[in-house]
């Protein structure tokens, strides 16, 4: 049978002062109702031995206010790579003293709303809504009006109504240009991978190589077409070396295509980087695994959920809802040499 936990008038008789004068106390409220620093003193040691905790369910009843987070994505808290995202709002969460729920909705309308529902009822504070690729959303509808900030998601609203947390992506292009061009390469770049319209991330890491190529006057000498997988990427690279010039360059829109590329070019008897560099994204597990380790412009998962948590208790400054991008950085290693 559970132990009987210490009541807040148990710890007032034991410190031999009232109810109300303990409870200013272990709320902070001795200053200003002007409690002695004796009587505080006794309070806090009483409370100490009997190890009291306050009742955080009759708190939340009176103030309205549960110290809650409810993060909702769609399959962001099963991948065990995008996970780092739960694991930064989760430290941040700590860090302001209050708890973060979690719940997946795979992706499914239905067990979304049935997730936000179970969270209204419980009363949490705020919101959390997340994606596990970058994309445009629409908030639902049982969110309107509440307290939520977007991560690794936004809305094609012209005047935001929440506050997005995304990768740089654009930056990001610009960072891998740079890599390559200082690098000194400056012909026989290609791309692999397939930047789709629809994909938010791919689009913008071209737009963001382009920018970045087109201020060194370097541009790009082709592109090899795959899916954003090992398979295909190596089908796609070992055609374009039978076919074609040899590339210098390949800067992969992923690790994974990133994979797929090592492997033809091993088959091919290339060396990496003797005579081709490569170049990729995300910075997964994959990229410090592969021989040799593949440098990589690093999706900051762990910052992005830090910071999506950060600007949802942001009480002080309630800013206009804005796009908040957050850099990613270079893992330089051992796949990039100058030509």
């Amino acid at each position: 049978m559970p132990l009987q936990r210490a009541t807040l008038l148990q710890v007032a008789q034991r410190a031999g002062v009232s109810r109300s004068t303990a409870s200013f106390v272990l709320a902070g409220r001795h200053v200003d109702m002007r409690i002695s620093e004796d009587a505080r003193q006794r309070v806090l040691r009483a409370a100490q031995e009997l190890d009291y905790r306050p009742n955080l369910m009759a708190r939340s009843l009176r103030t309205k206010v549960t110290k809650t987070i409810a993060l909702v994505s769609d399959t962001l808290a099963s991948d065990p790579y995008a996970g780092r995202a739960i694991h930064g709002a989760l430290a941040a969460a700590v860090a302001h003293g209050h708890l973060l729920f979690i719940g997946e909705t795979e992706g499914e309308a239905v067990i979304e709303e049935k997730l936000i529902s179970d969270f209204l009822d419980r009363q949490v504070d705020a919101f959390v809504y997340a994606s596990m690729f970058t994309r445009y959303v629409r908030v639902p509808k049982l969110l309107k009006g509440r307290n939520v900030v977007l991560l690794n998601c936004l809305t094609r609203a012209a005047k935001p109504a929440y506050h997005s947390i995304i990768p740089d992506e654009v930056a990001a292009g610009w960072s891998a240009a740079k890599v390559i061009v200082e690098a000194g390469h400056r012909e026989g770049i290609h791309l692999v991978g397939n930047p789709a319209h629809h994909v938010f991330a791919g689009r913008e890491r071209l737009g963001g190589l382009r920018e970045g190529f087109g201020a060194a006057g370097v541009q790009l000498a082709g592109s090899i077409d795959c899916e954003w997988w090992p398979d295909s990427a190596y089908e796609a690279v070992t055609k374009a070396l039978a076919g074609g010039p040899l590339p210098r360059v390949l800067i992969c829109l992923n690790d994974r295509v990133a994979l797929g590329a090592y492997q033809a070019l091993r088959e091919a008897g290339l060396s990496i980087p003797g005579d081709v560099s490569v170049l990729s994204f995300d910075d997964s597990d994959l990229a410090a695994w592969l021989r040799p380790q593949l440098t990589s412009i690093s999706l900051p998962h762990y910052q992005l959920g830090w910071q999506a948590v950060e600007t949802l208790l942001d009480a002080a400054g309630r800013t206009e809802p804005a796009v908040r991008r957050v850099p990613m950085p270079v893992r330089h290693r051992a796949s990039v040499a100058q030509p």
